[in-house]
């Protein structure tokens, strides 16, 4: 017989002592905001895992600040859970002892603050996760049992409004307030009725009326003025090389001026090609302003977003034929449902800071820590799909090695990079920085973000290196230095199998692809200016002030 003193309901408990002990700060559920951090440390214990929301874009950066204000004496030893290490307030609870333990996916401009962190013992890193690994994760071990989330209303029962920047806030609130967690929504106004419902209200526990709106990050906006004619040369390789042979219909593009390059010349360099209609018609990815003319052209035809972009509120509002648009008339977006929408996908393509003999590339390197975001889960092969396309199975067919075997498809995962980064740093080497990290974090296994065996194209301005048609690990290091450019990777390729791999197609140049490099101009974008994108959209696209150069 099992024993009969066993509690088993000690977590629900602990969470009616936390919700009692916040409510004497709360009028029903709304807690004003000078009390917010008085609420924190009242439902806050030492050692809880908690989770701030901190996605891509949209971030509780009042909350954060009001954890960051709390006494170090009530809350310590706290182990955050959260997606993106971005604000100065996600570290300054480390340096001041109120948090101790860290599993996080991405932490973007904190990169560096992190890596120094880390060195001085304030940080410890669980793990860095992919977007999808964390998620899931939140529902099995690092189950929050706090979570401070941000949206744009809440009325006066508790229920939640979103906005178009739901990101991340569905699988933390449902992972929270069904595991007896205390759920915090930072909310930019309280009305009496919402637009729509996105969190119920019976899910929250306290609601706090910030002074300002929250922080949004309008990180997938890509100025045309930037973009060079290397990566429209770069762009132009991977429509006719890689979109063109294989048919590519559904993909995400990774946030970077070189996919925002092949994004310009759809309705010019691919719409010359008659590839309307056949690549580039469903995506996965946040709506990019310099997207707006492919939109318009006809290419894109539906998108789903993992958020929203400043300024692309009413464009995307006007187009519910191409985005997911609520009753209430404003988009949804899900981090987690966009995650598995790209996984699933024809190919993914993004690009990386380092990437070595194999193929295997990372973003953690000796000088930040960036993390990886969603790269690792959109940039692999999705060895769970099992629905046809053209470019699935003829990628499948040349990664096959045996004709024994059994046929099967295969995800397309390109690297687009140049081969020199910022400051003439090679972007080739010969081994990856995350090794050296690996003793940092005391980790038994280095943080790469894409593996080499997950890769099948390289793209530089050199050209393509088709990584499935290598016979063997020494072909495929070949083919990789093949189009490493002048770094000391690419000055050690064997040239007697440069004619070889051409004739194979192991390595393809512009040429051989019928491109001719003078027309890889600017003239070749859609839009070369904010001010394009702005005449495209009719007016509707409204750009951050700071890139309004007009």
């Amino acid at each position: 017989m099992p024993p009969r003193d066993r509690v088993m309901n000690r977590v629900a408990l602990r969470y009616q002592s936390r919700i009692k002990r916040g409510a004497a700060l709360a009028n029903g559920k709304v807690v004003d905001a000078k009390d917010a951090t008085a609420l924190l440390e009242a439902v806050i214990e030492p050692g809880d895992r908690v989770c701030i929301e901190g996605n891509n874009q949209k971030h509780a950066d009042f909350l954060s600040a009001a954890l960051a204000a709390a006494s170090p004496g009530k809350l310590n030893e706290l182990h955050i859970v959260q997606s993106n290490i971005a604000l100065p307030t996600h570290l300054d609870i480390f340096e001041s002892g109120i948090a101790r333990k860290l599993d996080f996916c991405y932490s973007g401009p904190q990169g560096l603050r992190l890596f120094n962190l880390i060195g001085e013992g304030k940080v410890e890193v669980g793990a860095i996760h992919t977007y999808l690994e964390l998620y899931s994760r939140y529902f099995v071990d690092l189950s929050p049992h706090v979570s401070l989330i941000a949206a744009e209303m809440a009325d006066r029962e508790g229920n939640i409004y979103t906005g178009p920047n739901t990101e991340d806030t569905p699988a933390i609130a449902e992972a929270t307030a069904f595991k007896s967690g205390v759920l915090i929504a930072q909310v930019n106004r309280v009305v009496d009725r919402l637009p729509r419902v996105d969190v119920p209200a019976d899910w929250v526990s306290f609601v706090v009326p910030a002074p300002k709106p929250h922080y949004i990050e309008p990180i997938f906006t890509r100025d045309p003025a930037a973009i060079t004619e290397v990566q429209i040369l770069m762009a132009m390789m991977v429509i006719r090389g890689i979109y063109e042979k294989y048919s590519i219909a559904t993909l995400n593009h990774g946030i970077g001026f070189d996919t925002a390059a092949i994004e310009l010349i759809l309705p010019t360099f691919a719409e010359e090609l008659g590839l309307r209609g056949k690549i580039c018609r469903y995506m996965s990815v946040n709506p990019c302003p310099t997207l707006i003319p492919a939109i318009e052209s006809g290419f894109v035809e539906g998108i789903h977003c993992a958020g929203s972009e400043l300024g692309m509120e009413r464009y995307v509002a006007e187009r519910s034929d191409v985005f997911f648009i609520g009753r209430d008339g404003s988009m949804r977006s899900n981090r987690v449902f966009c995650q598995l929408a790209g996984h699933y996908s024809d190919l993914f393509i993004g690009s990386t800071l380092q990437i070595d003999l194999e193929g295997n590339s990372s973003t953690a390197t000796l000088d930040r820590i960036t993390g990886f975001g969603g790269a690792p889960n959109f940039g692999s092969d999705s060895r769970g799909r099992r629905h046809n396309s053209k470019g699935w199975l003829m990628a499948g067919e040349e990664g096959r090695r045996d004709e024994r075997a059994i046929p099967r498809g295969r995800k397309l995962v390109v690297q687009m990079v140049e081969t020199f980064r910022e400051g003439l740093t090679p972007t080739f080497v010969e081994r990856l920085d995350a090794w050296s990290l690996m003793s940092t974090f005391k980790s038994p296994i280095p943080p790469v973000m894409i593996y080499g065996d997950d890769v099948t194209h390289i793209v530089t301005e050199e050209g393509i290196a088709n990584l499935l048609l290598c016979r063997t690990l020494e072909e495929r290091e070949q083919a990789i230095r093949s189009v490493a450019g002048y770094t000391a990777v690419g000055l050690g390729r064997d040239r007697r199998l440069v004619e070889q791999f051409r004739r194979r197609g192991v390595l393809v140049y512009p040429e051989d692809l019928g491109i001719d490099k003078r027309m890889a101009t600017r003239d070749l974008l859609a839009a070369r200016s904010i001010k394009d994108l702005v005449r495209w959209s009719g007016g509707l696209y409204d750009p951050p002030a700071r890139f309004r150069n007009w």
